[in-house]
Order: C-alpha cells, then sequence, then structure tokens
C-alpha cells in the first residue's frame, strides 16, 4: 500500500496541467512602448474575447500609422497558441507557447523565418517583449497605461 500511495504521488506530480488563458490574463490592457525613437510611438492592446485574448500592435510616426499587427492568443488541443496577422504575411503565423510562468510566457515557431522566439515578461507595470532567431534579438519595453 505504501508503494501504491508513493506512485501516486509520483505520477500526480508528473502530469502536466492543460494551458489556459487564464494563465497569461495578466496581458490584458494598454501598454504603451517606452524605448522607441523620438516622434514615434508604439502600443500594444489585449483585450479578452470568447476566443481567448485579441491585441494590437500599433506603431506611429507623428500622426501617421506606420504599421498594425493583430494578434491573437488562442487555445487548442489543450495548448496556447500566440498568433500574428502581419500585412506581410499571406497567412497568420502561429506560435506555439512552450513555457508559462506567473509573469512571463515563451512561443516558438522554429520555421519561421524572423522571429522564431517571442518571450513577454511582466515586472509590475512594465513589460518586455523580447522577438529573436538567426543570432539577432530585438527588446520592446512598455509601461501598463
Amino acid at each position: 500500500m505504501r508503494v501504491f500511495l508513493i506512485t501516486l504521488f509520483v505520477l500526480a506530480g508528473t502530469v502536466s496541467h492543460a494551458q489556459s488563458i487564464k494563465d497569461v490574463s495578466w496581458l490584458e490592457g494598454t501598454w504603451i512602448r517606452t524605448n522607441i525613437k523620438a516622434g514615434r510611438a508604439a502600443h500594444e492592446r489585449w483585450i479578452k474575447t470568447n476566443e481567448g485574448l485579441q491585441g494590437w500592435g500599433v506603431n506611429m510616426n507623428g500622426a501617421d500609422t506606420t504599421f498594425v499587427e493583430k494578434l491573437r492568443i488562442v487555445s487548442k488541443d489543450s495548448k496556447l497558441y500566440y498568433v500574428a496577422d502581419v500585412s506581410h504575411n499571406k497567412e497568420s503565423t502561429y506560435f506555439l507557447i512552450t513555457e508559462i510562468t506567473p509573469t512571463s510566457f515563451t512561443c516558438e515557431n522554429p520555421e519561421h523565418d524572423f522571429p522564431k522566439k517571442i518571450v513577454y515578461q511582466l515586472d509590475g507595470n512594465k513589460l518586455k517583449a523580447t522577438i529573436s532567431g538567426n543570432g539577432k534579438s530585438i527588446d520592446y519595453l512598455f509601461e501598463r497605461k
């Protein structure tokens, strides 16, 4: 009986919990980019929807919108995916969320040209998003509005 209970506890500890949108709900809100050139502005905005999280990344040069990225975080087959829609790609790009902590997540798509990896890290009211791949890395720093 003792061996059975020990085995049961070991097996219970190795069962991974299914990823949930709740695990990344801290991303909700408007994030103003802080490391950007003078005269420019950028932000990401995330809202909860019935399908998961919906986001938009917008870059501005003065009053002109220079870049818009539609983003989503969706659940499929008990896994989460970060999905990016940008005008220069014909189709949506799916990144599998491979790691989640209470204040960060990592998503990857090794088949994509760039980026291959995206990491979001929360630190209080600050957010750092890093895109990387092919020996290149770019940090985007934000503060919650």
